[in-house]
């Protein structure tokens, strides 16, 4: 009884927290979301809430927040590289989210059909991307790999995996420490669209890189908000 009651608190609080920002907070920046999210609901319900919407991008970013004044600071460090990213990589769609950045490209603009390698025009993006993740060191990547639903699930299980250990691989290449990389490949299993049109599983055939603050970027925003 005592856990269900835990469970049921913990889906009110995530539940509210939704609400406004969905509602409430429509007038708020990105920072300002970013320390409500934070403040209000902390980075385990923040996971919760991603993964309840079946967004492992938007769970990354939500769980890692820790809000209030030192998630402004984070904030406004992130306002200032996705704005770098949006002007550097012009093949991608480039989203403040809460305390992090969401990068998304489409899997066309990185891979031909059915393949995993990447291709030469994608190359200047990613050089690109890799030199503004070096300029800030200070941060955690996760790279999901997405497909959509044209295949069996094993298949493009492994086809999301590869396309995103690809990226992962170039990134590398350009002297972004493995150690701030996370790969995961999530197959057919979240579509933004629909997939039952050509246009749809275009748009859900993609990769998606979330950037957050590591440890250290955490530290030195509750230092400042002291």
């Amino acid at each position: 009884m005592r856990t269900l009651k835990i469970k049921i608190a913990t889906l009110g609080v995530a539940l509210a927290t939704v609400g406004l920002l969905g509602s409430g907070c429509n007038s708020l920046t990105k920072t300002q979301k970013g320390a409500a999210i934070g403040a209000g609901a902390g980075g385990t319900v923040g996971a919760f809430i991603g993964k309840a919407a079946g967004n492992t991008a938007l769970g990354a970013i939500i769980g890692g927040a820790v809000g209030g004044t030192a998630g402004a600071f984070i904030g406004r460090n992130m306002d200032r590289q996705a704005a770098e990213i949006k002007q550097t990589v012009p093949g991608a769609t480039v989203t403040r989210e809460g305390e992090g950045i969401l990068v998304k490209f489409d899997s066309g603009i990185l891979f031909d059909t059915d393949k995993s390698d990447l291709k030469a025009a994608a190359q200047t993006n990613l050089q690109n991307l890799a030199a503004s993740l070096q300029k800030n060191p200070e941060t955690n990547i996760t790279i999901i790999g997405h497909t959509d639903n044209t295949g069996s699930d094993t298949y493009n299980q492994t086809l999301s995996v590869k396309r995103a250990d690809a990226v992962k691989s170039y990134l590398m290449a350009g002297n972004v420490a493995s150690s701030r990389m996370t790969v995961t490949g999530k197959g057919e299993s979240e579509p933004i669209a629909d997939n039952t049109t050509a246009d749809g599983r275009a748009q859900n055939r993609r990769v998606e890189i979330t950037i957050v603050a590591n440890d250290k970027m955490k530290e030195q925003a509750k230092q400042q908000a002291q």
